[in-house]
């Protein structure tokens, strides 16, 4: 036990991993207040109960989560079993042997027993290398989640968005073709020139080409929702329009830097800084003496013979086992040199992977600060013109202006509606971005019923 208690007192430590993270974002807006975040079902903010919907069944059938849940399971399997190498073990054995003069050949039935010692570390190594391996499988299934989650409400804003672009944008057709309408007997009474009316033609075939776009993503987010809820076929609900989902006048106003470290690709990358730390550690164990105790208790039997008789006869031995590299042309050495680079590696990558989270966020702030601005603007522009719209039909009703004059009016209304469907959808999806960045959806240790939550076998 004493040997035991050395080996793991003598592992090396963990190299630091204290990569600087911001105390403040700088693309934050001015007015937010520094809290504790809390990143638990942040889709809700988006108001859309189909949503919230959509990501339970998600998070239930979905088959990439099924597979990390599994290989998260084994992974804990295995840990459990990662000093075992390191445990007395038992054997047994049998064989059959002739003696070198042909005289006789016996039956041997034996036990062997043998414990490693587990001395230079290698106790402590062996379960840092097998705890990583958790570990790592614990940070691929919360990368899982993440972009499940992520990837639902993408597809779901991307539907619902679509949906208002083909209504609004048959709308337009609709009213392109009655203003080719009315053009067309202007035409006829000599009040407008036959280039006008080609020019309306032209701009109506625009906007029934228009119309393929918003379908086919229509019919691509729909697919893709179902493969992400472990299904063949998408719902019929999903295809009956419904209202696009908008966060409103939510705003950034809390997100401490330590959030970062909840990214399932820093968890991933310090995984790997454990992982190569052990195996350093057991390389350089291997350069040195391996010492065991063995013991082997034997029993043979003549079964065949020729001049002499031979009876059952038993060996027991017990003693110290020994393997003491001596020359291997310095490749145990060179094993040992090479994980240490290979540390050294892991923990520049980590601190990549750190750096690479702080840049993802500050772009998503950044991104979703100013796209708040942009369908800010667009409401406004619509509001302005929903306004000119109700004057002009107020004229039109008064036989002050033509009802030509009233399309033109309601076209520039649904072009103002088109610009703000599109900012609401891209603000949606920048508001992913962030939360995917900061490593969100932390939900699978707090949902019961999240039949993917691996626990301890």
């Amino acid at each position: 036990m004493g040997l035991v208690l050395l080996a793991g007192c003598s592992a090396a430590p963990l190299p630091a991993l204290k990569p600087s993270v911001p105390d403040a974002w700088r693309n934050m807006p001015a007015d937010a207040r520094p809290a504790q975040a809390d990143l638990r079902e942040w889709w809700k903010a988006l108001g859309d109960p189909e949503l919230d919907t959509l990501i339970d069944r998600a998070l239930q059938n979905n088959l990439d989560l099924a597979q990390a849940a599994e290989r998260l399971r084994a992974a804990r399997i295995l840990n459990g079993h990662s000093h075992d190498s390191y445990l007395p073990s038992l054997s047994l054995r049998t064989n059959d042997v002739i003696d070198p003069d042909t005289s006789a050949s016996f039956f041997v039935v034996g036990f062997d027993a043998l414990w490693e010692l587990p001395l230079f570390g290698t106790w402590k190594n062996a379960g840092r290398v097998a705890q990583s391996q958790e570990n790592q499988a614990a940070a691929a299934m919360r990368g899982a989640r993440v972009s499940l989650v992520a990837e639902v409400t993408r597809r779901w804003v991307e539907l619902r968005s679509a949906q208002q672009q083909m209504r609004t944008l048959t709308a337009m057709r609709d009213a392109q073709q009655e203003k080719v309408r009315l053009l067309g007997v202007r035409e006829q009474l000599k009040l407008s020139p036959p280039a006008e009316v080609a020019r309306a033609q032209a701009e109506l075939a625009r906007a029934q080409a228009a119309l393929a776009e918003p379908q086919q993503a229509i019919n691509n987010s729909a697919q893709q929702l179902a493969v992400l809820l472990g299904q063949n076929e998408p719902d019929d609900a999903w295809l009956q329009p419904g209202p696009q989902p908008q966060l409103g006048d939510w705003q950034v106003t809390k997100a401490p830097g330590d959030l970062l470290r909840t990214r399932p690709e820093i968890a991933a990358a310090e995984a790997e800084v454990l992982r190569t730390a052990g195996e350093a550690g057991l390389s350089h164990a291997d350069v040195l003496p391996h010492i065991g105790i063995g013991t082997s208790l034997q029993w043979s039997t003549n079964i065949a013979r020729n001049h002499r008789v031979h009876t059952g006869e038993g060996i027991f031995s017990v003693g110290p086992v020994i393997d003491m590299p001596l020359f291997d042309w310095g490749q145990r050495l060179a094993t040992a040199h090479a994980k240490d680079h290979q540390l050294q590696a892991a923990v520049l990558a980590y601190r990549q992977a750190v750096l690479q989270g702080v840049a993802e966020v500050e772009m998503a702030m950044g991104d979703l600060e100013q796209l708040r601005g942009r369908e800010q603007f667009s409401q406004s522009a619509l509001d302005s013109l929903d306004q000119s719209t109700a004057a002009a039909q107020k004229r039109t009703e008064l036989q002050l202006s033509s009802t030509l004059d009233l399309q033109d009016s309601v076209l520039e209304q649904q072009r103002a509606q088109l610009d703000l469907i599109s900012a609401r959808a891209a603000r949606d999806l920048a508001y992913v971005s962030l939360y995917k960045a900061l490593g969100g959806a932390p939900i699978a240790a707090d949902k019961p019923h999240d039949k993917h939550a691996a626990g301890k076998n």
